[in-house]
């Protein structure tokens, strides 16, 4: 069963899934440089994008659900996009305690553009994978285990 797993060359699929993805950051952490973002604020202004197509104004919380990242960071980095101008913090109407989000005309912008330059980072990142749609299934059942 171990030389299946590890196709007989002693590298586990945990470690090789790893540097792929380690390799795939850093060639999206590149590609967005020039448009001003990083890589964890990129993930929060598309998911705060994702939520307002919905026509949905989330809190921090949410987005931090949504995008898996740690509230706090998410808190910090939402302050980053705030000052940028690329979306705006409120209290919560309906709870003084909580702060909803909105994605400015810039924002969504800019968002869109992101979108498409780190759609562009992945079709060249993955050119050389035979079955794109088997590989999709597969990360899709390690990272969301029950969906």
């Amino acid at each position: 069963m171990g030389a299946r797993i590890h196709g007989g060359t002693g590298i586990g699929p945990g470690f090789l899934l790893w540097r792929a993805a380690l390799r795939w950051q850093r060639e999206v952490t590149s590609a967005l440089r020039p448009l001003g973002l990083t890589h964890v604020q990129f993930v929060l202004l598309e998911g705060l994008w994702r939520f307002d197509a919905q026509g949905r104004c989330p809190s921090q919380r949410e987005l931090a659900d949504r995008a898996g990242t740690d509230v706090m960071m998410t808190s910090q980095v939402v302050r980053v996009l705030e000052g940028k101008g690329l979306l705006r913090r409120a209290v919560d109407p309906s709870d003084a305690r909580k702060r909803v989000l909105t994605i400015t005309d810039e924002g969504r912008g800019l968002a869109e553009r992101a979108i498409e330059v780190v759609r562009g980072t992945d079709d060249a990142y993955f050119a050389g994978v035979p079955d794109r749609a088997a590989l999709l299934v597969a990360l899709t059942r390690l990272a969301f285990p029950g969906h």
